[in-house]
C-alpha cells in the first residue's frame, strides 16, 4: 500500500533545508565534492585556453543564418521569442524564490526541481540573447569562438537537463515504491552528489567533444542554416575527416541519451505497478498527480532531443533541425514551470507566499 514518505520520517527527517546540507555533510563527501570542482574548474580553465588556439581553420567569423530567409517574418519572430525568453526566465526564477523561501519545500523533490529551473535559466539565456541581437540588428555573424564557446555551454546544459530528468524519477521511484527507506536514500548528502556528479559528467562530456570540433578546418563555408551553433549544422561545415567524431558523438548520445531514458523508464515501469496495487482511488490520483508533471516535461525534452540527434549528420534536415531546437530551447524551459506549478498544491502555496510576501514588504 502506498505510504507518503513524508509522513513515515519524524518532523526533524522530513524537512530537507539547505541549509542543512553543510550540517550533515560528511568528510569524505566534502573531500569528492571539493575535488569534482576544483577538476570541473581546471577543465574549464583549459577550454578557455584552448579556445582561442585556431588550429587549422582560416574562418574567423561564421554566419548564423537562422531565420533570416523570412526577412517579413523578423518582427514578428522577435516578438515571440522575447516573450518566450521572458516568461522562461519569470517562471524558473519564481519556481527557484518559491521553494529557497518556503521551509516545507527544502526535500529532495524541490531540491532537484530547483536545479531543473536554474539549468533551464541558463539554458535559455545560452542562446535566445543572442537570437534576438541577431533578429533586431540583422547582423548574423557569430566569432569563431563565441560559436564554440556557445555550443559548449548549449550541450553541457542540455546534458545537465537529461541527467536531472533521470535523477528525478529515481527520486520518485523512492518515494513511491521505497517510501519507509525514503529519508535513508534520499538523504541530503546523496541529492547534493547525485546533482554534483551530474553537473561534472555533463561538462566532461561536452567539453570533450567541442575539444574535437576546434580541431577541424572549416574551409568550404562559413554559413550555419541555424539560429545558434549547433553540433549538427557545425558538423556539415568541416570540410576535415568526422568519422571518429561521428562515433563518439553516438557514443556520448548513447551514454548520456539511453541511459538516462533508461532510468526513466524503469522507474515509471516500477511505479506503475506499485500505483496498481493501491487500493483507494484518492491514493492512485495522488500518485499521478504527483509523476504526470515529471513524465510530461520527459516526453517533450526527449522526444525533440531524439528526432535531431540521434540520426546521421548526412541525412540532417535544416529546417526540422530550427523547429525541434525551438521547442527543446525555448518552449520546454517556458513550459516547465507551468507544468510543475499547475498542478502542484505546495508550489501554488509557496507562491502565493512569495507573491504576498513581496507585497506585504513593499513601502
Amino acid at each position: 500500500m502506498f505510504t507518503n514518505p513524508v509522513t513515515t520520517a519524524t518532523e526533524s527527517e522530513s524537512q530537507w533545508p539547505f541549509q542543512g546540507i553543510e550540517r550533515n555533510r560528511s568528510k569524505p563527501l566534502q573531500s569528492v565534492l571539493f575535488g569534482a570542482y576544483l577538476y570541473l574548474s581546471k577543465i574549464l580553465l583549459q577550454f578557455l585556453y584552448f579556445k582561442e588556439i585556431r588550429n587549422h581553420t582560416s574562418i574567423s567569423d561564421f554566419l548564423l543564418l537562422g531565420f533570416s530567409h523570412h526577412p517579413e517574418q523578423q518582427p514578428l519572430l522577435f516578438g515571440l521569442f522575447l516573450a518566450m525568453h521572458l516568461v522562461t526566465m519569470l517562471g524558473n526564477l519564481l519556481i527557484i524564490l518559491a521553494i529557497v523561501s518556503d521551509q516545507h519545500l527544502h526535500t529532495p523533490m524541490y531540491f532537484f526541481l530547483a536545479n531543473l529551473s536554474l539549468i533551464d535559466t541558463c539554458f535559455s539565456c545560452t542562446t535566445v540573447p543572442k537570437v534576438l541581437v541577431n533578429t533586431l540588428t540583422q547582423h548574423h555573424t557569430i566569432t569563431y569562438t563565441g560559436c564554440l564557446v556557445q555550443m559548449y555551454f548549449f550541450m553541457a546544459l542540455a546534458l545537465l537537463d537529461d541527467f536531472l530528468l533521470a535523477v528525478m524519477a529515481y527520486d520518485r521511484y523512492v518515494a513511491i515504491c521505497l517510501p519507509l527507506h525514503y529519508t535513508t536514500i534520499m538523504c541530503p548528502q546523496r541529492c547534493l552528489l547525485l546533482v554534483t556528479t551530474s553537473w561534472l559528467c555533463a561538462h566532461l562530456l561536452a567539453f570533450s567533444l567541442t575539444l574535437l570540433m576546434s580541431q577541424f578546418s572549416f574551409c568550404a563555408s562559413h554559413s550555419i542554416p541555424h539560429f545558434f551553433c549547433d553540433l549538427l549544422p557545425l558538423l556539415k561545415l568541416a570540410c576535415s575527416d568526422t568519422q571518429i567524431f561521428q562515433v563518439m558523438m553516438f557514443v556520448e548520445a548513447a551514454l548520456s541519451g539511453v541511459v538516462p531514458l533508461t532510468c526513466v523508464l524503469v522507474s515509471y515501469a516500477h511505479i506503475m505497478h506499485t500505483i496498481l496495487r493501491v487500493p483507494s482511488a484518492a491514493g492512485k490520483h495522488r500518485v499521478f498527480s504527483t509523476c504526470g508533471s515529471h513524465l510530461t516535461v520527459v516526453t517533450l525534452f526527449y522526444g525533440t532531443v531524439f528526432l535531431v540527434y540521434f540520426q546521421p549528420s548526412s541525412s540532417y534536415s535544416a529546417d526540422t533541425g530550427m523547429v525541434a531546437s525551438v521547442v527543446y530551447t525555448m518552449v520546454t524551459p517556458m513550459l516547465n514551470p507551468f507544468i510543475y506549478s499547475l498542478r502542484n498544491r505546495d508550489i501554488k502555496g509557496a507562491l502565493r507566499k512569495l507573491v504576498g510576501w513581496g507585497r506585504c514588504s513593499t513601502p
